[in-house]
C-alpha cells in the first residue's frame, strides 16, 4: 500500500503539463503567494483559498527537496499541485477492479476464456532490463481527467507497445472507443472496469480505432459506428 501511495504522490507532482519557479520565490511568504497565483493563471485555476494555497506550499516543499537529492529523475509542479494524495488517489486512483471481478465471472472467448496461462517463449541471453520509451514503443503520457477510465488507458497502452514492438510503428490509440463501445460486460465507461475484458473486446472485434479517428473526450458516449 505504501509504494501504490508513493507512485501516486509523484503522478500528482511529476506528470501532465509543468510549471517552473525560482529559488528566490521560496524565500518568502509573499514569494510564495505570487507564485501561488502564477501558478493558477498558469492552469487556469480560479479557486483561491488559504488551505488550497497550503496544500501547494506542501507538495512545492517535497519538489524541491526532492530534487535536491540524488535521484534518477525531477519533479515539477503540475495542475494536480492544490490537490493532497488522499484527494488525488480518491479522485484519479481509486480502483474498482476488484470489486467488479467478484461480481461476475470473466468473459468467454470462443474456445475457452480470455487470459489463458501466460508461457515463456524459449528464450536466451535477456537483458535484464528494457526502456521500451527509448526504444519508441511508447507514446507521451496522456490524462484520463475525472473519468473513471484507467482501465481503458491501461489497456491501450500495452496495445500500443505491443503494437509499436511488432511493425516498428508508434500509433496512439483510442481508449474512448472502449469507453463508448465496450458495454456488454463488466466494463461501465467512467464508472470502472476490467482489463482483462478489453483485451477480449478487441479481439472479438478484430482491432482498435486510432486517437486521430475516435479522439478522447473524457465522458461516455454511445458507441459512434461512424468513428470504428
Amino acid at each position: 500500500m505504501k509504494k501504490f501511495v508513493l507512485i501516486c504522490f509523484v503522478l500528482i507532482l511529476g506528470v501532465v503539463e509543468s510549471f517552473t519557479y525560482h529559488e528566490k520565490e521560496l524565500e518568502s511568504e509573499a514569494g510564495l503567494e505570487a507564485m501561488y497565483d502564477r501558478w493558477r493563471a498558469h492552469h487556469n485555476v480560479k479557486e483561491k483559498s488559504e488551505e488550497r494555497f497550503n496544500v501547494f506550499k506542501y507538495n512545492l516543499q517535497h519538489v524541491h527537496k526532492t530534487n535536491k537529492m540524488d535521484r534518477p529523475y525531477k519533479l515539477q509542479l503540475n495542475e494536480f499541485a492544490t490537490m493532497t494524495n488522499h484527494e488525488f488517489v480518491q479522485t484519479y486512483g481509486n480502483s474498482k477492479i476488484g470489486h467488479k471481478m467478484a461480481l461476475s465471472p470473466p468473459r468467454k472467448l470462443k474456445g475457452g476464456y480470455a487470459c489463458p496461462d501466460f508461457q515463456y517463449a524459449n528464450a536466451t541471453d535477456l537483458p535484464k532490463s528494457i526502456d521500451w520509451r527509448l526504444r519508441g514503443a511508447v507514446v507521451p503520457v496522456k490524462s484520463q481527467g475525472p473519468c473513471g477510465s484507467c482501465w481503458a488507458f491501461a489497456t491501450v497502452a500495452a496495445v500500443e507497445g505491443i503494437n509499436a514492438i511488432r511493425t516498428g510503428k508508434l500509433v496512439s490509440l483510442s481508449e474512448q472507443q472502449m469507453i463508448d463501445c465496450d458495454t456488454d460486460g463488466r466494463n461501465e465507461g467512467c464508472g470502472g472496469g476490467i482489463i482483462e475484458d478489453v483485451f477480449t473486446f478487441i479481439t472479438e472485434k478484430g482491432g482498435i480505432c486510432t486517437d486521430a479517428s475516435y479522439p478522447y473526450e473524457g465522458h461516455q458516449h454511445f458507441c459512434d459506428p461512424k468513428k470504428v
